[in-house]
């Protein structure tokens, strides 16, 4: 029975409150014993004549509160719930229970535990067990039946998996498991989301011994998954996905992550209406885009939203060095010009501006190339060819390219895999009996097995390799002949490579097939020590290690005791025992990612059936049983009848004689029901207080430091993260101890309470409205200081008159205030000598003036460094991001780097803003220092 939002078990008690009328009669007519007094003079005729008196009627307030306890207790028989849920149908002789708990329902798996407890709950009071199945588990995972007990323990040792849910393995079982039970109750707890065979999977889920189903879904799919990457030339590339069901325009904030866990980039994912699909870029430069380990989407908390990157996905610099001069009439004969087509979609190419070696190769190697192609190069200097041997054994790649030059050189063991005869080799022609050779399948043993021999390709021309022991291993592609077309041998740490034919399409098809991008990409991947060519030429193609995995939450972690290594192949399958995350050693990881290239988030179709079907969702229970609060309220007021009883009698009484007439009476009882109402569940609120006194008594009993709230996730995050860095850093080396930082709303918060606010300027903020920058402009008027940010100092271009937009958004939100003029900080302002001995004031950036309130008296020598009397300038401004400086990370580690990356500079930033702060809270105190001499004087005489 419901009533509101109350519930009652046995509603039919609620009748016994038509007998309150009988009660209110009898407790009239038996008032309690009214309180007896002597007149001492009369003791003795007292003790003659007694006479007995009855009161009339029990006093109205008594007999109100004791009718009061009789409806309590009438309530409380009943049963009362508030909030109750409906129960969920049950019927047959058991309930299943089948719960996703893929990587999908990492974000709110609270509430699909909870759900899942009110199902066992449902199921122990019909007297039914229970069948648990998780659809991310292991095949062979025990589910039931269970009684209750052991279904609620094994629901709370479950945890969402960071794999997709296989329904139709985990539903197969189901199956079986209730093929003895007639009409049983099947509950499916989904995570929302489509997998092939899912229509199958419920036919043979339903077709069984089911009897009803119990659908549950999450009621909507926000989630945005990170599915591929790509590190362009001049951009670092991803997509990302939704759901379908998202139709609304959506904007997401995605982060870059470094190898300690470090925010270095970030930008924003913008979904149009209607659309699924976006496209992110990191506009970093290229040794930044190096030490990205890892993208995730800000707020997501769940396995799809972060995608791991290897050495795949880093650019290497690949150093071009060549002795033949460029013919710009003839580009297609310049040895360099098909390696730059082949190798510039993944790599960053750089080239020497001479082509005497003695200079070309310590310019290339200054730059630390990781690949250095040296196409037609004869005989090198000692000089340059000991640098260069030096550079291979540390662990760089050679390649080097044949040619008339090389075929003449001698045999150099250092700079070639194998020794090579003298002259070349002609293949075709007039002159000779051969013909082109084609290239055949390439060894088992080497680093190109893996791909298709290229048919199309012939070879007329060719340096020969000397037969050795060892030519065999050290062969990587051969010709229809035999005779090796690309060779390679470890040196040192490094890799060196030859082919044998020239890098122009003189000698062989090669450099103009698709085949010698692929395989110049995979050398280019061999000096990512990605399958190091060890001693015997094999590469590493055994299994990996699992090193560290991605948690269902999106965290990396410690890899599981279910974790298996993973075994190379084209793209392994993302399960229980190959989760996602890292594999390998801390000396190179290959990445294992959740998403697929041409992943999609579609919703889940509710199977077409002919049982009953129950829609619920999912929710915690909220119910709560009143039973227990309407006892403990009649007990309070059993207490404050039973004392009004007792004061009636006289019991307490005072012995000086005084008389309780009427109005002492119920001035007393008006006190105990007051003081009895101390043990009821009730909330009272001062007349006087007002909702946002907490907020302002917490944030003048400390002082704090404020940023302005842009609504930009990442901003936001930075700026406080800053504030937390500054704040301790004045808690370590000032007697000032700053409560924890306060975002605040200029539209609505009160900015009094602070005495200085960072404002960061973001220019996808919403420009503040024209009455937040009159309440800005008030504070600063009343002695309050914003500190404004562009954090733009290395993005203004070039020329007087540029702007980035973030300036062009401060001088649209100053224009309509009450700005002083302003001037860079002088070096003898007082800002300069409030703490730290300040020359200038850097951030993250460094380089930028620090802007402040000018002198109005600037010219006088004598009022220096008093500028503007004891007062502080209202307006700060600077480009060298403050925050970015001052972010710490919760291990108390810098978030971002320093540009440029100078150790002290961030200690410099610390000490800045240390001088501003003890600027805000002291003002000129410092300034007096220029009357000491004077002071001096005056005390000597």
């Amino acid at each position: 029975m419901g009533w509101l939002p109350i519930s009652f078990g046995f509603p039919a008690i609620l009748f016994g409150l038509l007998a309150l009328p009988v009660i209110w009669w009898l407790l009239r007519l038996t008032p309690p014993k009214p309180q007896t007094e002597t007149f001492p003079p009369l003791r003795i005729l007292a003790r003659v004549m007694r006479k007995e008196e009855t009161p009339h009627q029990s006093p109205w307030w008594l007999t109100l509160l004791r009718l009061l306890m009789a409806a309590l207790v009438i309530f409380a028989l009943a049963d009362p719930v508030f909030n109750a849920r409906e129960a969920t149908p049950a019927s047959g002789g058991a309930t299943a229970i089948v719960i996703d708990n893929g990587w999908a329902s990492a974000p709110d798996w609270e509430v699909r535990v909870a759900t899942a407890e009110r199902l066992i709950e449902d199921a122990n009071d019909a007297g039914q067990p229970v069948v648990l199945a998780f659809t991310a588990e292991q095949t062979n995972t025990e589910i039931g039946p269970f009684d209750a007990a052991t279904a609620r323990e094994r629901l709370a040792a479950a945890e969402p998996r960071p794999v997709p849910v296989d329904r139709a393995a985990m539903f197969t079982r189901v199956s079986q498991a209730l093929e003895a039970v007639p009409d049983a109750t099947v509950a499916m707890l989904s995570d929302g989301l489509a997998t092939d065979g899912d229509e199958a999977a419920f036919q043979a889920l339903l077709a069984g011994s089911a009897g009803q189903l119990v659908w549950i879904e999450p009621n909507e799919l926000a989630m945005i998954g990170v599915r591929e990457s790509d590190n362009l030339a001049d951009a670092f590339t991803f997509s990302a996905v939704r759901s379908t069901t998202d139709a609304l325009p959506r904007q997401a904030t995605a982060a870059a992550f470094d190898d300690r866990g470090r925010r270095i980039a970030e930008t924003t994912l913008s979904f149009g209406a209607g659309e699924t699909e976006a496209q992110g870029q990191f506009r970093v430069p290229f040794e930044l885009r190096n030490d990205f380990v890892s993208i995730a989407v800000d707020g997501q908390n769940q396995a799809a939203s972060v995608y791991l990157l290897d050495e795949n996905s880093r650019r290497r610099r690949v150093g071009l060095i060549s002795q033949a001069e460029a013919d710009a009439a003839q580009p297609l004969l310049s040895p360099l010009y098909y390696i730059r087509r082949a190798l510039e979609p993944f790599s960053d190419l750089v080239e020497p501006s001479s082509t005497d070696l003695n200079e070309a190769i310590p310019e290339i190697l200054e730059q630390r190339p990781a690949m250095i192609v040296m196409a037609d190069v004869g005989t090198l200097p000692d000089t340059a060819r000991e640098r260069l041997v030096e550079w291979m054994n540390e662990g760089g790649t050679l390649v080097r390219f044949a040619g008339s030059r090389l075929a003449a050189a001698g045999n150099d063991e250092e700079l070639l895999p194998v020794r090579l005869r003298t002259g070349e080799r002609a293949l075709g022609g007039a002159l000779s009996w051969t013909e082109p050779q084609p290239v055949t399948e390439f060894p088992s043993t080497g680093p190109f097995a893996d791909l298709a021999p290229p048919t199309e390709v012939t070879v007329s021309r060719q340096v020969l390799a000397e037969p050795t022991a060892d030519i065999v291993e050290r062969t990587w592609a051969n010709l229809a002949d035999g005779t090796p077309l690309i060779t390679g041998a470890p040196r040192g740490e490094g890799t060196l490579v030859l082919f044998h034919v020239t890098p122009e399409a003189t000698w062989s098809s090669l450099p103009i097939s698709g085949s010698f991008v692929e395989i110049l990409r995979r050398i280019v991947q061999l000096s990512r020590n990605q399958g190091r060519i060890d001693a015997s030429g094999e590469g590493a193609a055994g299994s990996l290690a699992p090193y560290r995995m991605i948690a269902a939450d999106g965290q990396l972690v410690p890899p599981g005791p279910e974790a298996r290594p993973l075994e190379p192949g084209q793209r392994p399958a993302v399960t229980i025992e190959n989760p996602p995350g890292f594999y390998g050693t801390e000396e190179g990881v290959v990445a294992h990612n959740l998403l697929t290239p041409d992943a999609t988030f579609s919703p889940i179709e509710r199977p077409e059936t002919g049982l009953p079907v129950t829609t619920a969702a999912y929710a915690f229970d909220e119910a709560v049983d009143l039973k227990g609060p309407l006892i403990a309220a009649t007990l309070a007021l059993m207490l404050l009848d039973t004392l009004a009883v007792f004061w009636m009698g006289g019991m307490f009484a005072r012995r000086s004689g005084l008389r309780s007439g009427p109005a002492q009476t119920a001035s007393l009882v008006v006190a105990a029901l007051a003081g009895g109402l101390i043990f009821l569940p009730t909330i009272a609120d001062a007349q006087d207080a007002q909702p946002d006194d907490e907020a302002a008594i917490a944030a003048i009993s400390q002082t704090r430091i404020a940023y302005v709230v842009t609504g930009n996730g990442s901003v936001d995050a930075v700026s406080r993260a800053g504030l937390q860095g500054l704040t301790r850093y004045l808690v370590e080396k000032t007697a000032l101890e700053p409560a924890d930082p306060a975002g605040v709303d200029i539209e609505t918060d009160e900015l009094a309470f602070y005495p200085l606010i960072y404002w960061p300027i973001d220019e996808g903020a919403a420009m503040p409205s024209e009455a937040a920058l009159a309440r800005v402009d008030a504070y600063m008027r009343e002695g309050g200081t914003v500190l404004f940010d562009t954090r733009d100092q290395y993005t203004n271009g070039f020329g007087a008159n540029a702007a980035s937009p973030s300036t062009r958004r401060l001088r649209d939100i100053l224009a309509n205030m009450n700005v002083p003029p302003l001037e860079p900080v002088p070096q003898d302002h007082v800002l300069t000598k409030t703490f730290f001995i300040m020359p200038d004031f850097p951030g993250r950036f460094a380089g930028g003036p620090l802007w402040v309130e000018a002198s109005f008296d600037a010219a006088n020598p004598d009022n220096r460094p008093v500028r503007t009397g004891d007062g502080v300038s209202p307006i700060m401004i600077t480009a060298n991001d403050f925050a970015g400086a001052w972010a710490i990370d919760s291990s108390g580690a810098p978030m971002f780097p320093t540009v440029p990356a100078d150790p002290m500079q961030r200690v410099y930033a610390y000490r800045a803003g240390v001088n501003i702060m003890m600027y805000m809270l002291t003002g000129n105190y410092k300034s007096d220092q220029v009357h000491v001499p004077i002071l001096l004087e005056r005390l000597g005489q």
